[in-house]
């Protein structure tokens, strides 16, 4: 049983990027040779005879992905017309709008768009010595100031001289771009997040630089308002990370988080109404105003509860996370203040709440058919996830399967009654190493229909991963820029992401999504576990060992997925595929395999891997879907007495 689906899964994975790349351009330096000569030297002359200006000028979106479309469009043009200087000049910015800005990442900040199999697109080392001149030479004289930022930025960090002129142009050029929410939205962030590292790098060099910037984001937190939706967020969580803000600030800034908040509240905006408390909370806790923040943090709580009984009606199943997300959140208000507000009491209720929503819940998961034809299956989730909004394509990508433990049930005890002498002796499995890890009884019993159900859901995920997750993934990937900071904001507004884990889930899924299934799994497994955890202790569970010492242990997953609360929580298939997935010898077993360092790096990218992080975005988009939804709703609804 060992390794079974891996050389399988890996045939498979590159027969459909050799197909894709069969049928698509391959960018960066992979196809430089193809698409200009690369001893030609460009010049300011055939940058200013080229035609860029007048191609992003047509751009409707100023972002970075829209002028890569419109230059490499304008380049292809140039050299069907056999203008190969003025070509090259607009494929090397085309290459340099493409990339994606990573500002964390401070001396590499720029990442592919595109990677997959050992092909990707352009990246910053792929630029020659003459190529970064030439943008140092004509940075300067680009209008617009995306372009400008980026082209000085590649000069400093890819010239040998680093030339602080170049950052300096950078960081001017990308606080150039307004403070606003379509701007934002429409890579400004990165931007001036990318500014207040260039310039906290530079230290003194960068001048007043730091304080002008931070000064200019508090003057549009501060006149922001509901119908700028998301932008006081943006802007506080700047300022959180890189802005330098005073101490005489934090009041000020909880403030007027907290009135948003209420706007938001009044109008219905649930999700909003919740994440601007959060944030209030956090800027009041830095003010030294603990009474304060506890305020904000019961607000918040509130929000997650007011939020599960609009939903009650609709899905028992997503009010009892909302309760789950409810108690996380009361639960980290500290003892000393939790008196005013009745917290320990408050628990006590959603507690109760929860338990009779779990109750309900069981019974409500779909069921979506596999179909045998797997020419079929690629095409048709291809074709959900294409040419629709990023909302709707995730949408159709986190839903192209669903496991259905009654038919896997029915199935394995189909087979096991077909083939009776194959389950009269027990079966040992050995892990990769020759150890025995587990057994699986003879004869038809519960334990050798288990066995069996997990084998034959192996079989199911194998052809979902081939057939449906990576070539819809693909798809993806082509049409939808996606960046961790997307993932970030998924997982805050999911009410399945414990609270303050919403970063490690979001880089999870982004690492996946990037293709990284490495780090991908070594990031999901501890967190499917805390997820588990977090939701058992909500409902009262006890989640601890006592040992005759009094020393009080965690239990580990598999512990925590055999606790007769986890179906009332989680129904049943979704225990169903974690313990399969995580927890038992008969599969993957990727907690165990993460835990002790056994994952091999195929290990990493087998199919129960790249299958289990596709598990995490589902849960996660679902959630979050439901609870958007479920906001709309009860905006038009009257909250329960």
């Amino acid at each position: 049983r060992l390794g079974r689906f891996g050389r399988g899964f890996k045939v498979c994975f590159n027969s459909i990027l050799q197909a894709t790349y069969a049928r698509s351009r391959l960018w960066g330096n992979h196809m430089s040779k193809e698409r200009y000569p690369q001893d030609l030297t460009v010049t300011a002359e055939h940058f200013a005879n080229s035609g860029w200006k007048e191609a992003i000028d047509g751009v409707k979106d100023k972002n970075y992905s829209a002028m890569w479309s419109a230059l490499s469009s304008a380049a292809r043009h140039a050299m069907s017309a056999d203008k190969i200087a003025q070509g090259k000049v607009l494929w090397l910015l085309a290459d340099a709008a493409s990339m994606m800005l990573e500002p964390k990442r401070h001396n590499a900040p720029f990442t592919p768009y595109y990677r997959m199999s050992g092909k990707r697109s352009a990246l910053s080392e792929d630029f020659s010595a003459a190529d970064i001149t030439f943008f140092a030479e004509i940075a300067g004289r680009v209008e617009d100031a995306r372009l400008r930022g980026r082209l000085a930025d590649l000069a400093w960090i890819c010239s040998k001289s680093r030339d602080r002129k170049h950052a300096l142009m950078a960081i001017d050029a990308y606080r150039e771009l307004n403070l606003d929410a379509k701007t934002w939205i429409n890579n400004g962030g990165k931007c001036w997040e990318r500014a207040i590292r260039l310039a906290l790098t530079l230290g003194a060099g960068s001048g007043d630089r730091i304080d002008e910037m931070r000064d200019a984001i508090l003057k549009a937190f501060h006149t922001a308002t509901t119908d700028d939706a998301d932008l006081a967020l943006w802007l506080s969580d700047l300022l959180d990370k890189q802005g330098r803000v005073q101490e005489s600030d934090f009041r000020p800034l909880g403030e007027h988080l907290e009135t948003l908040a209420k706007n938001f509240e009044s109008s219905g905006d649930l999700p909003r109404c919740r994440d601007y408390f959060e944030r209030a909370s956090r800027w009041f806790k830095k003010a030294g105003d603990a009474a304060k923040s506890a305020e904000m943090t019961v607000a918040f709580a509130e929000g997650w509860a007011r939020q599960a009984r609009a939903s009650a009606g609709n899905s028992s199943h997503v009010a009892a996370t909302f309760y789950g997300k409810a108690i996380q959140a009361y639960r980290t208000i500290p003892r000393a203040k939790r008196g005013p507000y009745q917290v320990d009491e408050r628990i006590g209720e959603l507690r109760g709440h929860l338990n009779k929503a779990s109750e309900k819940s069981l019974g409500e998961m779909n069921v979506i058919s596999v179909e045998t034809d797997i020419s079929k299956i690629i095409k048709q989730a291809q074709d959900g996830v294409r040419d629709k909004k990023r909302a709707d394509a995730l949408g159709a990508f986190a839903n192209l399967y669903r496991a259905d433990t009654k038919t896997i049930r029915a199935s394995a005890i189909g087979y096991i009654g077909k083939h009776p002498l194959s389950n009269l002796m027990p079966t040992t499995v050995l892990s990769r190493d020759g150890r025995v890890i587990a057994k699986r009884p003879g004869m038809n019993d519960e334990g050798a229909i288990e066995a069996e159900m997990i084998e034959h859901y192996e079989r199911e995920i194998n052809d979902a991963v081939r057939g449906r997750i990576l070539p819809a993934l693909e798809i993806l990937m082509q049409e939808h820029r996606l960046q961790e900071n997307d993932f970030a904001d998924l997982c805050r507004q999911s009410p399945i992401v414990p609270i303050e884990r919403e970063k490690l889930w979001a880089k999870a899924l982004y690492a996946g999504y990037d293709h990284d299934f490495v780090t991908a799994i070594h990031l999901l497994c501890p967190q499917m576990e805390h997820m588990v955890r977090q939701y058992l202790k909500a409902v009262g569970a006890q989640t601890t060992t006592l040992s005759q010492d009094g020393i009080e242990t965690e239990n580990g997953l598999g512990t925590l997925m055999e606790m007769p609360e986890i179906k009332k929580i989680l129904g049943p298939d979704l225990t169903f595929e974690i313990k399969a997935l995580f927890c038992s010898p008969f599969g993957p077993n990727l907690r165990n395999e993460v835990a002790h360092g056994l994952l091999s790096l195929d290990g990493c990218r087998s199919v129960g891997s790249v299958y289990a992080w596709w598990l995490g975005m589902r849960l996660v988009f679902d959630t979050y879907r439901y609870a958007v939804h479920q906001a709309n709703v009860s905006q038009s609804s009257q909250e329960d007495p």
